[in-house]
């Protein structure tokens, strides 16, 4: 028996409720699980993700159950139990079960103990009545798609046609992708080793594979050694397409203009040996880079410092290529992260894209004539994505675009004519659009 089995749920739930009340309060779900005790973190994190991904649901089944909004943790509690038992039989645990450990919970949480009764009460009223309010929250578009209002508006308008699919998609499990080193072998060579390992994965894109099922990364051969990288299929297509069509890939200068935590950075150095710069504002996030490029064995000028402060960093002479991966909503990463979709407000939407052609308008000036700009948001919104670069492109006369994937939707792959549960489908929203600079 595992750790994790040996934990009672009462105490896991303790730590969801404090995860999702902090959450609430605007800490990210990643900060909020770094402060639970490392033997609950695991489980904590799997029901966490889970109460997040029906979070709409449980606040809908709430506002029922108490129409006046409990204290905040009562309502985290309360929310907690709702998401993980609303779904009946497909629930995780036993609904009495479940709903006994959630008393359990209050009554050892001094900020609950008062409010025990209130819990118990709510809880056993809905296993009593659970059909019936369950279809009352049937025609709330919150329950119904666990997103926030605003946030399924602007995907109907953006997306008339896959709102009700990118929806659906960011509710399921995200699989784990691993991008081989091309320096040392390719997907083939790696998919011999992990069967070697007793590790069940297929191929997925040219550098890709993607496991049946997760592990850790200790238990990747080859880990350590810097044989792979957990990385996207979707972040996977940013180096082979920033690098192709240039003359030579060796003894380019190269710009990773927003580089943490390095991933898309080691890439582009697997594939040449240009000479590299990777920036980021934020000096702890630029020690990442520093740790995947040495797990990798590669070597790049890392800079903390801000892309758009070019003043306080270039050094005037031009770069080949430039890769912006801009800060973003980061709407098509939410499977992976389900707490975004509820920090985000809609008016982060504008002030991001803000951001975003700033960065453009600043690092443009910086690539030479015939060289590249490889623009790209982890968001299925397009006023980060094709709006944003189609404002750009209005306004820079030289700017010229090249063949790009533009938004890649999940199982909307405009680039793909494999079936629709092929693995190359399965990948996070992203947006591409690859900017050549043309001779004045």
């Amino acid at each position: 028996m595992n750790d994790e089995q040996r934990l009672p749920l009462w105490r896991q739930l303790q730590a969801v409720t404090q995860v999702l009340h902090a959450i609430r309060q605007g800490q990210s779900g990643t900060t909020a699980l770094a402060a639970v005790a490392p033997a609950l973190r695991p489980g904590v994190q799997a029901l966490s993700f889970e109460v997040l991904r029906s979070l709409g649901r449980a606040q809908a089944l709430r506002k029922l159950l108490a129409p006046r909004t409990p204290p905040p943790f009562v309502d985290a509690l309360l929310c907690t139990a709702l998401a993980l038992v609303w779904r009946g039989q497909d629930a995780s645990y036993d609904a009495f079960t479940l709903v006994n450990q959630a008393v359990e919970s209050a009554k050892r949480t001094a900020a609950l103990k008062a409010q025990a009764s209130f819990v118990n009460a709510c809880l056993r009223r809905f296993l009593r009545e659970r059909d019936a309010l369950v279809a009352q929250t049937d025609a709330d578009q919150l329950a119904r798609w666990n997103h926030p209002a605003w946030w399924i508006k602007q995907l109907q308008a953006d997306w008339p046609n896959q709102w009700q699919t990118i929806l659906a998609a960011a509710d399921q499990h995200a699989p784990m992708v691993l991008r081989v080193n091309a320096r040392l072998g390719t997907s083939a060579q790696y998919l011999e080793k992990l069967r070697d390992a007793g590790i069940a994965a297929q191929p997925v894109g040219e550098f890709g594979v993607v496991l049946a099922s997760a592990c850790a990364v200790q238990h990747l051969p080859g880990f350590d050694q810097g044989w792979v990288s957990v990385q996207d299929s979707a972040a996977q297509l940013a180096a082979p397409l920033l690098l192709s069509g240039l003359p030579s890939a060796d003894g380019l200068r190269v710009l990773d203009a927003c580089a943490a935590p390095g991933g898309k950075t080691a890439h582009l150095l697997e594939l040449s040996n240009a000479q590299f710069t990777a920036l980021d504002v934020d000096p702890l996030r630029c020690e990442r880079i520093h740790q995947t490029l040495g797990r990798l064995g590669l070597r790049a000028e890392v800079l903390a410092a801000d892309a758009a402060d070019v003043s306080a960093w270039w050094d005037g002479t031009p770069f080949d290529a430039i890769l912006l991966d801009a800060p973003c909503s980061a709407s098509g990463i939410v499977r992976r992260h389900p707490d975004i979709r509820w920090l985000r407000r809609q008016t982060d939407i504008a002030q991001l894209a803000a951001i975003q052609a700033r960065l453009l308008k600043k690092l443009w000036p910086l690539v030479k004539p015939g060289g590249r700009l490889l623009y790209c948001t982890c968001s299925v919104f397009r006023q980060e994505g094709e709006q944003q670069v189609s404002a750009f492109l209005d306004h820079h006369g030289q700017a010229k675009m090249l063949a790009s994937p533009g938004h890649l939707l999940p199982h909307n792959d405009p680039l793909s004519t494999t079936p629709a549960d092929n693995p190359i489908h399965n990948h996070d929203g992203f947006y591409y659009a690859l900017i050549e600079k043309l001779a004045a």
